[in-house]
């Protein structure tokens, strides 16, 4: 059973957990100091009109709506993973040198992404500030200061890139998964306070409903989140000089969902492509750049056609992530080394054949289940007319997901301590 109090009695862990809470509060203090020459005043307005761009806001814990230092939050480290995992795809090589040279290959995979991230975290700073001065959020700004602008908003995103970086190696939680899920828990007592602000007692069956499907929505993530098949596995018998090995079964644990929250980070991401790509049209020929954000604003203010493509893409990254991360010839060879293999099944191609099979199976729950809570809330929205209830699901995704996450790494370590003290 796990007991918070324990990891406050181990030093070396009570250390790295209030290491990783002042990162993260360094997070937050960014995230509330806004870029120079700016005024914020009118931008609130602006966000709440534009649900993609409400939605980026919550990831980024409020720092985009009032254009903080670190506006972009990790955004572009995100973009530039899901290039860097499509190109793996195109060239197969990438993908060997990641999973056949083991930890430096993906050092290299890492160091790559972060190099890509500077790019795009100028394409998208400049992206957001054009979008802003052009629909008259923002004042127009003057060349200088809007390079001077990007080098700061730049500079905000390699830091949480850092930040990430030293809690993933604390192992407490990825770091990446853990400054999304401080942006967003930053911004519950706002939600909350909105909800009780529109609250009048004709409307308590439709709190009530919300409420009981918010226990739900939990209940579900959690349980689809320790979900797993087990694939029984049996190890031959070997003699290794006079001691007699293997003859023992045990089983492959193949979880539900394989990708966690990863799939709804990068629909997320790539939901905010096409905004991008009108502010790079706009840099040729504004007329067609005012047509095409006509055409995308109209688009993705459907909530129908928006939870649509939202479903689509969670679905489609679930899978994909799971192919990524997921190697079935990695582990059938490590099985047919160790001398291990499936009942009835022959050790090599078939076992590959078998293990991608089953995967490709639960991965279809997952990937649905995904896909309904992150859409759940618009339709909720569109059900009750409730704008305090639109955003809620995904974030409590995230949020649950995440925490589920930090607590199995912390109580892993904490068992580790209690054997080393045996």
């Amino acid at each position: 059973m796990f007991n918070i109090l324990h990891i406050f009695k181990a030093p070396d862990l009570r250390k790295k957990v209030v290491v990783v809470l002042l990162l993260l509060a360094a997070f937050r203090l960014l995230a509330a100091i806004p870029i120079p020459g700016v005024n914020t005043s009118e931008l609130e307005a602006f966000f709440a009109s534009s649900r993609l761009l409400g939605f980026l806001n919550i990831f980024s814990g409020g720092g985009l709506s009032n254009l903080s230092l670190v506006m972009l939050g990790i955004g572009p480290y995100i973009t530039a993973v899901i290039v860097m995992q499509l190109l793996m795809i195109v060239f197969p090589r990438l993908k060997e040198v990641y999973y056949e040279e083991g930890p430096e290959g993906r050092a290299k995979f890492n160091r790559i992404s972060r190099y890509l991230t500077i790019p795009f975290s100028i394409l998208q700073g400049y992206s957001f500030l054009n979008l802003l001065m052009s629909q008259g959020a923002i004042a127009p700004l003057p060349l200088p200061a809007i390079i001077g602008n990007i080098i700061i908003i730049t500079a905000g995103t390699m830091f949480l890139v850092w930040i990430g970086e030293v809690i993933s190696e604390y192992k407490i939680g990825n770091g990446t998964s853990l400054i999304i899920f401080a942006g967003i828990v930053s911004g519950l007592p706002r939600a909350i306070m909105s909800s009780l602000a529109s609250y009048t007692p004709e409307m308590l069956p439709t709190y009530i409903i919300f409420v009981a499907l918010s226990v739900a929505v939990i209940a579900g993530i959690t349980y689809i989140n320790e979900g797993e098949r087990k694939i029984s596995v049996s190890y031959a018998k070997r003699v290794r000089g006079n001691k007699l090995y293997g003859g023992v079964t045990s089983y492959l644990p193949l979880k539900i969902n394989q990708a966690g929250v990863i799939p709804i980070i990068f629909a997320v991401s790539l939901l905010l492509l096409p905004q991008f790509a009108v502010q790079i049209v706009a840099i040729a020929s504004p007329a067609a750049s005012a047509r095409l954000n006509t055409i995308v604003t109209t688009i993705f203010n459907n909530q129908l056609i928006y939870s649509a493509v939202y479903f689509a893409l969670v679905v489609v990254f679930t899978y994909f992530y799971t192919a990524i991360t997921f190697n079935p010839d990695e582990i059938s060879k490590t099985l047919q080394q160790s001398g291990g293999f499936l009942p009835g099944i022959r050790p090599g191609a078939q076992t590959t054949d078998v293990l991608r099979y089953v995967v490709r199976r639960i991965t279809l729950f997952g990937a649905l289940f995904l896909g309904i809570v992150a859409v759940l809330p618009n339709l909720t929205q569109m059900i009750t007319g409730v704008e305090a209830f639109s955003l809620g699901g995904t974030g409590l995704l995230i949020v649950v997901a995440v925490a589920l996450e930090v607590m199995k790494q912390l109580q892993s370590q904490l068992s580790i301590r209690e054997y080393e003290t045996r």
